[in-house]
């Protein structure tokens, strides 16, 4: 049975709503009665008890907040009369207990993947076409008209046919408002020429030079975690030639992550080769010999274990920590205690769990990296006249959350309650099974391209108010936190947990949904919304404040 209220942690001292409630209404939880003294909307919170300026407020368990207008009892807390508050953290005593679910009936499960020959485990096959630096980028468009659709990878859709219909009726004289999207053919596929290589893939940006050499080396750092990625067969790769992202660079980045790298790898010069047109036919006919190499790869069983996933949310809404976000914490312990590898990142969204977070790592040293890359990156974010207090977006705020403390805890949830086994700056490599920490920003595009470049070979992304988020060669999995989300946007979105503010399904349950639906994406089985609108999002970090 569907609840109104629920009351997160035992220390809060605010309470969720899980429908409108009206003006009025009573409320009894435990032995407190609540007579609410304004309307609350879903997912906003109301007080226990009556506050007074300077007071704190809980939720998680955690401080989010302090108040600065007075609040009656029962009354609804908002930017008006909260504002964002963290506890200070410092290294403290290692805290490595934790919550380890029974994982037996899903040790001997398997899911069907590409072995490579680094001992990783792609979930995917694709050829990834890559410009160094932003020059390259026509050339690199040049190369996807001329490949794409002939090898059988275009997307021939009803919005193509439903423009020809509009421009039709208009040429006919006849009126454009009578012709309609329904009455058009769906989405219409292509046969492929390589069945065993799921796409090519093409990596634009806008870096690589006018930037500092810093930006230069972490973007051939990103490029080299796409190329040595197991869900990558091979890579073209463009260059100018005079740019500060070097062939050398990224050569050396690539040995960083596989030093005994053996996937096809062709790297064309334009300022060396001269011509375009040579450029051109270069690129096109190396591409071509790759991909009837990368079309040998097969799909083989493999074991849970070498799953790398990577937790991520965005649009997110006062459901996301209580509902989607708890379940991807359940599952990434599932996943933890199979042996896998889970990633957290978006560090701006770990603002007031500082603390468990660095107790939780397994060594002072892991520890000490946490909190020294926390805390330089709020430095860099409040001498830009910034800082993490600031990073909710209007849609956070509209959808109960007040405060980036508030965000944080729930975003949080994700990371399960494992140890955590390492922590990585941005774009490093995950070495380490376990939970590990990547410090991104809490962008959940750069985020996800980020994540994928560290390894993660699927996405796990939650969000409250929808978003179409994908990357280019990593399957990302779309969670909605409630339910009238999923059945507003299930076109972009793939999984619902809001069966749990419903009442109609635990976290743990959810779990188990969800992670035997991660194993058919991972086989091949399932394709996910984003794989299937072609949503390819890549956007580069280039260590500036980016919330």
């Amino acid at each position: 049975m569907k609840h109104a209220i629920v009351k997160v942690h035992p220390k809060d001292n605010v309470i969720v709503a899980l429908r409108k409630l009206d003006k009025g209404e009573k409320f009894t939880y435990g032995n407190e009665e609540f007579v609410l003294e304004e309307t609350i909307p879903a997912k906003h919170k109301f007080t226990v008890n009556e506050m007074q300026v300077g007071e704190s407020v809980y939720m998680y368990g955690v401080l989010v907040g302090k108040v600065k207008k007075h609040i009656p009892k029962a009354a609804r807390i908002s930017t008006e009369n909260l504002q964002h508050a963290s506890e200070a953290f410092s290294l403290d005593k290692r805290n490595l207990a934790w919550h380890q679910p029974d994982v037996s009936k899903w040790k001997d499960k398997t899911f069907m993947g590409y072995q490579r020959a680094d001992g990783s485990v792609g979930t995917a096959n694709y050829w990834v076409i890559v410009p160094l630096v932003f020059c390259e980028n026509r050339n690199v468009e040049v190369l996807r008209d001329s490949l794409v659709e002939k090898l059988g990878y275009g997307r021939k859709n009803r919005y193509n046919n439903f423009a020809e219909e509009i421009i039709a009726s208009f040429k006919a004289g006849k009126n454009v408002a009578d012709v309609k999207l329904d009455t058009i053919a769906a989405t219409a596929t292509y046969e492929r020429l390589f069945k065993n290589v799921d796409g090519i893939k093409f990596l634009l940006h806008d870096g690589g030079c006018g930037g500092t050499r810093q930006d230069a080396e972490a973007l051939c750092g990103l490029l080299a975690g796409y190329i040595t990625h197991p869900n990558v067969a091979g890579a073209t790769v463009l260059s100018l030639g005079c740019q500060h992202s070097q062939f050398s660079i990224l050569t050396e980045q690539i040995k960083k992550r596989d030093v005994s790298f053996s996937k096809p790898l062709y790297l064309i010069e334009q300022q060396k080769i001269g011509l375009e047109k040579d450029v051109m036919e270069e690129a096109i006919r190396k591409t071509f010999e790759g991909l009837i190499e990368a079309n040998n790869c097969v799909r083989t069983p493999q074991p849970i274990n070498k799953l790398t996933i990577g937790l991520e949310c965005g649009g997110s809404d006062g459901f996301s920590g209580i509902s989607a976000n708890p379940t991807l914490g359940y599952v990434s312990d599932m996943l933890v205690a199979l042996g896998g590898t889970v990633i957290l990142s978006e560090f701006p969204e770990l603002c007031g769990v500082e603390q468990e977070l660095s107790d939780r790592c397994v060594d002072e040293n892991v520890a000490k990296r946490f909190i020294e890359l926390m805390t330089s990156y709020n430095k860099r974010a409040v001498e830009a006249g910034s800082g993490f207090d600031m990073n909710p977006s209007p849609g956070n705020i509209r959808d109960g959350l007040i405060t980036d403390a508030i965000k944080s805890a729930g975003a949080a949830k994700k990371g399960g309650s494992s140890p955590v086994t390492d922590v990585l700056d941005y774009p490093e490599k995950v070495t380490r099974p376990g939970l590990n920490l990547l410090c991104t920003p809490g962008n959940d595009v750069e985020s996800t391209t980020a994540e994928v470049g560290s390894g993660a070979n699927i996405v796990l992304f939650t969000t409250g108010l929808g978003t179409p988020t994908g990357n280019p060669v990593a399957p990302v999995i779309k969670v909605s936190s409630n339910t009238e989300l999923y059945n507003r946007m299930n076109d972009i979105i793939d999984l619902n947990t809001g069966t749990i503010i419903d009442g109609e399904e635990t976290i743990e349950q959810a779990a188990d949904r969800m992670l035997d639906y991660v194993l058919k994406v991972a086989g091949g089985e399932t394709t996910v919304a984003a794989v299937r609108n072609g949503q390819d999002d890549f956007i580069l970090w280039k260590r500036g404040v980016s919330l």
